[in-house]
C-alpha cells in the first residue's frame, strides 16, 4: 500500500520559486554537483515544512555510469536532496548555526525511478527540532508519483 503524502501538493503552485539558487547557496554550503536543490517552492510560517525541486539533467556526473543506456537518478542523491531541504529549513530557525551535518537516515524506501529530464519535487515536515538534533520526514515525487520516502536526521555543527 502506497502511503499518503506528507503535504497536499495540489495546494501549491509548483512552478513558483520562493527561494532561488542564490538564496539556497547563501544558507546551505553545497556547491557544484553536490548542490541538489534548484529552488524552494514553499516554506510555512513556522518553517516546519517545505517543498523544493531538482531539475534532473542529462549532463550530470552520475549519468554515464549509473546504469549506462538507462540512466537513473541514484537513490542516495534523493536522500541527499531531502537532507539539503531539511538543512535549508532548519538553518532558517537556528541563528548563528552555519552548518547542519547529516547525522542519519531511517525508514527509506524507493518507490519509483527518476530519469534525466524529470523534475524531482522534494518535500518534508519537521518531526523533531532540538538544539542538537533535527528530524524531518521527507518524500519526493515525479509527475505526481511517489518515488522516495524516509526520515533524515541532522545535527548542528
Amino acid at each position: 500500500m502506497v502511503p499518503s503524502l506528507l503535504l497536499d501538493l495540489s495546494r501549491f503552485d509548483l512552478n513558483r520559486v520562493l527561494h532561488d539558487v542564490a538564496e539556497i547557496e547563501r544558507v546551505n554550503p553545497h556547491r557544484g554537483a553536490m548542490r541538489l536543490l534548484d529552488g524552494v517552492i514553499h516554506m510555512d510560517e513556522k518553517i516546519t515544512e517545505g517543498i523544493a525541486f531538482k531539475e534532473v539533467r542529462s549532463d550530470e556526473f552520475w549519468v554515464p555510469g549509473h546504469i549506462p543506456g538507462r540512466p537513473l537518478f541514484p537513490g542516495v542523491l534523493m536522500i541527499e536532496a531531502a537532507a539539503q531541504l531539511a538543512s535549508f529549513l532548519a538553518l532558517h530557525r537556528m541563528p548563528g548555526v552555519k552548518f547542519l551535518g547529516f547525522a542519519g537516515v531511517d525508514a527509506v524506501k524507493f518507490r519509483g525511478q527518476v530519469r534525466p529530464g524529470e523534475r524531482l519535487i522534494i518535500f518534508g515536515k519537521e518531526v523533531e527540532f532540538r538544539p542538537r538534533r533535527v528530524i524531518f520526514a521527507a518524500q519526493a515525487v515525479v509527475n505526481g508519483a511517489l518515488v522516495f520516502e524516509g526520515t533524515v536526521i541532522g545535527m548542528p555543527m
